[in-house]
């Protein structure tokens, strides 16, 4: 392992705090908190500013002290929402086709976060159909998703993975170099294979006249390997700001169609960079493809079927997109997320400061339990060169000004600060070289039968986390987090340090 390479400075926080640890909001917080005790004191009411001293510390406590990333005083308001649309029914969702709602069969019927989201219909790409764009009109993005066919890193050697970082970052720096986009999204599911891909084979190829015993071994087979088979499934999403896209497109066109246009451009080079990473084929989702991968991470059961008539081909124009969703999601509770008859526990996935190695987040692939489904994203968000200037320049000021105020006080540098100095100026170096710098989020989730334990599951998958990095369970927030983890929609980076990152 000597000649592994460690990827180091990646747990870094956006927005640390200047002023011991707080940020400057929280600092102006606690002044603001200590002046009614300071002016009882220096009035003389010492009963008076004791008082004031326990409920003004009280509040000090709620907005300073952090409980699991988030400040209790912020974890307080997320309660008191959550409690607020759990009673008044704000949480609870159930599709229109299950109410007996009529429905137009090219309108998403999505719960959540995902009712921002419209998916138009872009033009003919090139000679493979119409692309579905992803227009979340909150963030204002627009985007595109693709399905890749990609055998994994598993078996292969050190050397070969550093090929593919390298060509990793190659192609981060070049979404970089581009003014439509600047995210993209890599999400792998591993999921149960029923064995539907297989039997239709087997139905078109079997012997009438087979051997009883050779039959006998085959279901034997079916019955021993089947059961425990697992599959994966690759989609990578980019997008782009509508700021970024607007001149362009008007350009192009304007509307839906402009945009498609301009991000086309984009998809076009991509796919070579994205088949240089291992992927053997790249296909950008139409409106019925992306509606089957939203489904299918709802409701994993429904693939099989879905599979099976799309390789029976029997003449079915594929899944509309008003079933994209489930059929019903309850309130969703502190800890999981239950969707159809599934239920799914979801985590942010939090670097360790000690740095890591390429394809180390695989063990949290691996399916401990048959039946169960585990989902990894990563987003990226690549800097524009004068964005990252800046960010690289404040944070190399930020580490000598905290250690040379250390250094004149008296007190000696510690290896923290020692490493924290050093990166901020191997940043500052790379950046002036001409690389990017790059925002990301990492999301994990694991998804059981409804009836099943979720909690023993969620419990392996920590396990299996243990000792590499550290899981961070997002609760009163699951229902988003199981967006980001399992849904190829290219949602999951905040804007700003959040819960995600």
């Amino acid at each position: 392992m000597s000649n592994v390479r460690i990827y180091r400075g990646l747990a870094r926080r956006e927005h640390a705090g200047w002023i011991m640890g707080l940020t400057p909001s929280q600092a102006l917080a606690c002044i603001v908190l200590a002046v009614p005790v300071l002016w009882s004191i220096s009035a003389g009411h010492l009963t008076h500013a004791l008082l004031t001293a326990t409920v003004c510390g009280l509040a000090g406590v709620l907005v300073v002290v952090p409980v699991r990333g988030r400040p209790a005083f912020r974890w307080l308001g997320h309660l008191l929402l959550y409690q607020l649309g759990a009673v008044l029914g704000w949480s609870r969702w159930q599709s229109h086709a299950a109410s007996g709602t009529a429905v137009d069969p090219d309108e998403p019927d999505l719960p959540g976060v995902l009712q921002r989201v419209r998916f138009p219909d872009g033009p003919v790409f090139r000679d493979r159909g119409r692309v579905c764009l992803i227009h979340d009109t909150r963030d204002g993005r627009w985007g595109a998703t693709a399905r890749l066919t990609h055998t994994g890193v598993g078996m292969l050697s050190s050397e070969q993975c550093e090929r593919l970082a390298s060509r990793l970052g190659n192609l981060l720096l070049s979404i970089g170099h581009r003014d439509v986009v600047d995210r993209m999204s890599l999400l792998v599911r591993t999921v149960p294979d029923d064995g539907t891909e297989y039997e239709v084979w087997r139905t078109h190829h079997e012997i009438p006249d087979a051997p009883p015993l050779s039959r006998q071994a085959a279901n034997e087979l079916d019955r021993t390997i089947g059961s425990v088979s697992v599959r994966h499934e690759v989609f990578v999403s980019v997008s782009g700001t509508e700021d970024a896209l607007r001149k362009p497109a008007l350009a192009a066109g304007g509307g839906a169609d402009g945009r498609a246009r301009v991000l086309y451009r984009v998809l076009d080079g991509l796919e070579d960079p994205l088949k240089a990473l291992g992927a053997d084929s790249v296909e950008w989702l139409c409106g019925s493809g992306l509606a089957e991968a939203i489904r299918t991470g709802f409701n994993p059961a429904s693939s099989g079927v879905l599979r099976a008539g799309r390789l029976a081909g029997d003449g079915r124009e594929g899944l509309p997109k008003a079933a994209a969703g489930p059929t019903e999601a309850p309130t969703p509770g502190w800890r999981r997320y239950d969707h159809d008859a599934y239920s799914t526990v979801s985590y942010s996935v939090l670097m360790p400061e000690a740095g890591t190695v390429f394809g180390s987040l695989s063990p949290l692939l691996a399916v401990q339990t048959a039946g169960e489904r585990r989902c990894l994203a990563i987003h990226y968000e690549v800097m524009g060169a004068r964005r990252a200037a800046r960010a690289v320049q404040h944070y190399r000021f930020r580490a000598g000004v905290l250690r040379d105020y250390k250094r004149t006080k008296g007190f000696s540098a510690s290896a923290a600060d020692e490493r924290e100095a050093s990166g901020a100026q191997a940043q500052e170096r790379a950046v002036a070289a001409g690389h990017s710098l790059v925002r990301y989020a990492v999301a994990s989730a694991v998804t059981v039968p409804a009836h099943w334990n979720a909690e023993d599951h969620a419990a392996r998958l920590e396990n299996d986390a243990a000792g590499r990095f550290r899981l961070l369970r997002l609760d009163l927030a699951q229902d988003s987090t199981f967006v980001a983890a399992c849904l190829p929609l290219g949602i999951g980076l905040p804007r700003v340090r959040g819960g995600l990152q």
